[in-house]
């Protein structure tokens, strides 16, 4: 009997990257070279390189010479969270778009700026505004995607992409940038969702759930801001939670990650 050999997952350019800048800094002349030999690089020049992976929200700094990962050396109480959701009328860039997009930052333990516009689009699906209520009038004179993108790509900056289900967010506001050519997410991401399966005792993890069990009384559920607000006390919760090894933002982001799960029978 023959047996198929598993397809191993292809590791991401950027993911070796991260892996080597979290064990040590990089020279800068070494890291130059490391972007030039990048087979998904954009520029020919790894200068240019370097200067859109820092555009892009790459959160690496230039100290004596080395290229250093910030998260690495941040503490998680000094780490700006960026607490992002978004409400769309499709399940992907190419069936839909971004209707709403909300966001607040977050650092140690306290909001300290917010984002939040409606997109214009021309149709949302009957079922999408039952569930949202937002109704296409109420987008008729609401910016153009485009628009928002770059807002919120400034508000953005490099700090910590935090979702609810960080697969669905990150990849279509990454794919949504890509397609207005405005780069790409390079940001270091962390799910709520993970991260409150490693710190909390709980039934479920969905935020309907996770609002009701932790007492969030924030109203306009469904909807991307106050989504967005909800997840931040759903963080603030996990990271009071956190054991002492954690200390850095990369290793929450690991611990998040890691097989430290409160019941692995849960969902």
């Amino acid at each position: 009997m023959k047996y198929k050999k598993k397809n191993k997952q292809k590791v991401s350019f950027m993911d070796t990257l991260v892996s080597r800048l979290k064990k040590d800094d990089i020279d800068f002349e070494d890291f130059l070279l490391v972007l030039e030999h990048n087979e998904e690089k954009f520029f020919d020049n790894p200068e240019l390189e370097m200067e859109l992976l820092l555009s892009n929200g790459f959160p690496v700094d230039i100290v004596d010479n080395q290229v250093v990962l910030v998260t690495k050396n941040t503490a998680v109480e000094d780490q700006v969270f960026c607490i992002v959701d978004i409400e769309t009328n499709g399940n992907n860039v190419q069936t839909g778009q971004i209707i709403e997009l909300g966001a607040v930052k977050f650092k140690n333990g306290e909001i300290i700026g917010k984002y939040e516009s409606l997109v214009y689009a021309k149709e949302i699906p009957k079922y999408i505004q039952e569930v949202t209520n937002i109704t296409p009038v109420m987008l008729e004179d609401a910016p153009v995607l485009k628009v928002v993108l770059e807002e919120f790509k400034l508000f953005l900056e490099d700090s910590v992409f935090v979702a609810h289900n960080i697969k669905f967010d990150y990849s279509f506001v990454s794919e949504s940038f890509e397609k207005y050519d405005l780069g790409k997410l390079e940001n270091r991401n962390l799910c709520t969702i993970d991260l409150a399966k490693r710190t909390i005792d709980a039934k479920r993890y969905g935020l309907d759930f996770m609002k009701e069990l932790l007492n969030i009384d924030i109203e306009n559920q469904h909807r991307a801001y106050s989504d967005a607000l909800s997840t931040s006390y759903i963080l603030k919760e996990s990271i009071s939670k956190l054991p002492a090894k954690v200390v850095s933002t990369e290793d929450l982001i690991d611990y998040s990650k890691s097989d430290n799960i409160i019941n692995k029978n849960k969902n």
